[in-house]
């Protein structure tokens, strides 16, 4: 009863996060600005070129114009409210990689060592933060009162007696303890800093920017907490939902101090500088000297290390990005970011079938081959019928993308069964232990993740341009990858048996498309010369990939797998028509056409 609690608990909160987001976006715009795809205007009603509606008085005057810089910036409560409780739920996505793998000893360090590197590199951040405010002196004092509170809190733990928390119990249950307050607390001037940043002269356009910078930055330090957890045999269900709940302060206290950004500007250079304090006592005191019991100090350094470049490098390009923005990139970005809801709803509605029909293995592995095969050949078919692409070249690109898959997958199964000690099990690289039908079905997934990179550039194009239908172009783009998360999901469950691990794949392959859609607006890419043969590239790439797996079900049983095989076909088959008629009969896909195909 305890586990299904926790985990419609933890659904509760990702799907609370999702839907307020949607509902923000258009609390948002209405209250901002309306930009929609071209129409006839009527009444007095005019459109500028910047796209914001004002009305026309009979006397000749701009009744509109007076208010604009007004209502520009205008943000609400609940807007707020909304967007960083999905900034917070983001860290979840840092305990996905403990639904597919089981922590060697060895690699339990290591993981305490990036751990480390992670909460360096965020007291180097807090400091400067803090220091931007011109108080370095309170800065320091924070600092200090930083180490000395949790060298306390450390002392009356160790009085109070036996600690224990998710059936770890005694010192490792109080340094888990520790980990997580401190990482708790942190979030606290993470959410006054967006709170602050809604409120500022730039308004909601600013805000959405330094959310998503935050949401990106939460993601590897749920990975700390989660390695953190981990390392101590927390189940991935608890590590994901724990490290959700280290960020829960950010959106408690980004509203009050969005409310009152005076106030709590005052108070930023103490609180930040107390939480970069706090996390350096608790890294050199407790998380490096667990690290080097397990790993060798050089590989705990060199993690501890790449770790740290990765959070600055990551601080450096938002940074760099938010010095030259417009209001259509912010809203780009955030439109980018819904596009992955379609892989994790067909993921989702996979499972939910599998679980509630018993489904059998060959059907599914049948199935995510079907989908993949209409997948792959989608596209080619497209550039081919309406003469974009000859029939040579398309060919080629087919060809290249095959081959270059198929000879990256047998390199890794060969490296893979060099090392392996039985006829089922293979001791990967990495140590951790995996079957060669998982082997494939994760190599089948990277194929699936290169096709929706290709395609998430075409909708990194698109996203700025659909300013004012942003929200409503997430309709047929999550129609679009509902296919891709199913065919994902059906090909880990099939393969791991694993409901968890089925879901935790078809949002890590969601994830993948804002990825790519970011990247595309950060090298402002605004055109789509080329981007079809990055697709018909990707698209080759499924084809060898699936093809085992489908070989694979029809020696498991040949009567299911090709039932599966033809379920597959219809679902995709159905899924992209129903986009392409949403394209044709509504004005959704008016702003970018070329971007759901």
């Amino acid at each position: 009863m305890y586990f299904e609690v926790k985990h419609i608990l933890l659904v509760l909160v990702l799907s609370a996060a999702l839907l307020g987001c949607v509902t923000a976006v258009s609390e948002s715009e209405i209250s901002q600005k309306i930009r929609t795809a071209p129409h006839k205007n009527v009444g007095n009603n005019v459109i500028d070129g910047t796209g914001i509606e004002s009305t026309l008085s009979l006397d000749g005057t701009n009744s509109g114009l007076g208010e604009r810089k007004a209502n520009h910036n205008r943000v609400s409560v609940s807007t707020v409210a909304l967007f960083t409780l999905a900034m917070a739920a983001a860290t979840g996505l840092g305990a996905v990689p403990f639904f597919f793998v089981e922590l060697d000893p060895q690699w339990a360090g290591i993981c305490n060592g990036m751990a480390a590197g992670v909460m360096l590199a965020a007291s180097f951040d807090l400091i400067q933060e803090g220091q931007g405010h011109g108080a370095s002196n309170w800065v320091v004092f924070g600092i200090l009162a930083g180490g000395v509170f949790i060298l306390l809190c450390k002392k009356l733990l160790e009085q109070y007696g036996e600690v224990s928390m998710l059936d770890i119990k005694g010192a490792e249950a109080t340094k888990v303890v520790l980990v997580i307050g401190i990482m708790t607390l942190h979030s606290f001037g993470e959410g006054s800093g967006v709170g602050v940043s809604f409120a500022g002269s730039k308004g909601f356009s600013q805000g959405l920017l330094v959310t998503l910078a935050i949401a990106v930055h939460n993601i590897p330090e749920g990975l700390a907490v989660s390695m953190v957890l981990a390392s101590r045999g927390v189940s991935p269900q608890n590590a994901m939902l724990w490290s959700i709940i280290t960020s829960l302060p950010q959106p408690l206290v980004a509203v009050p101090s969005f409310i009152c950004a005076d106030a709590f500007n005052k108070f930023l250079p103490f609180c930040t500088g107390f939480a970069a304090g706090c996390m350096i006592w608790m890294v050199v005191a407790e998380v490096l000297p667990d690290a080097f019991k397990e790993a060798s100090p050089s590989s705990v350094a060199s993690a501890a290390t790449l770790s740290v470049a990765f959070m600055e490098a990551l601080g450096a390009l938002f940074q760099n990005v938010s010095r030259d923005y417009s209001a259509e990139d912010a809203s780009g970005f955030f439109v980018s970011l819904l596009f992955g809801l379609g892989p994790l709803l067909g993921g989702g509605a996979l499972v939910a079938f599998a679980l509630a029909f018993q489904l059998q293995h060959a059907l599914l592995m049948g199935a995510a081959s079907g989908i993949a095969f209409v997948l792959g050949g989608w596209r080619p078919l497209q550039l081919l019928v309406s003469s974009k692409m000859g029939f040579v070249p398309l060919v080629f690109l087919l060809a290249l993308g095959a081959a270059c898959v198929h000879v990256l997958s047998s390199s890794v199964l060969k490296l893979a069964g060099r090392k392996k000690v039985s006829s089922v099990t293979l001791p990967s690289v990495t140590m951790f232990p995996m079957s060669v039908l998982t082997l494939q079905s994760f190599l089948s997934c990277g194929a699936v993740a290169l096709h929706a990179l290709a395609e998430g550039l075409a909708l990194g194009v698109a996203a700025p341009k659909a300013y004012g239908l942003g929200q409503h172009m997430v309709l047929p783009v999550s129609l679009h990858g509902l296919p891709r998360g199913a065919a994902v999901a059906s090909c880990i469950f099939g393969a791991t048996d694993s409901w968890s691990g089925s879901l935790a794949a078809a949002a890590l392959i969601g994830f993948m498309g804002p990825t790519s859609a970011i990247g595309a607006i950060l090298a402002r890419l605004d055109d789509y010369t080329g981007l079809d043969h990055v697709m018909v590239f990707a698209c080759g790439g499924l084809l060898p990939s699936f093809g085992r797996i489908v070989k694979r079900a029809l020696g498991l049983d040949v009567w299911k797998s090709s039932c599966g095989l033809a379920v597959g076909v219809g679902f995709a088959i159905l899924c992209l028509t129903c986009t392409k008629l949403v394209c044709l009969h509504t004005p959704y896909c008016n702003s970018a056409p070329e971007a759901v195909r």
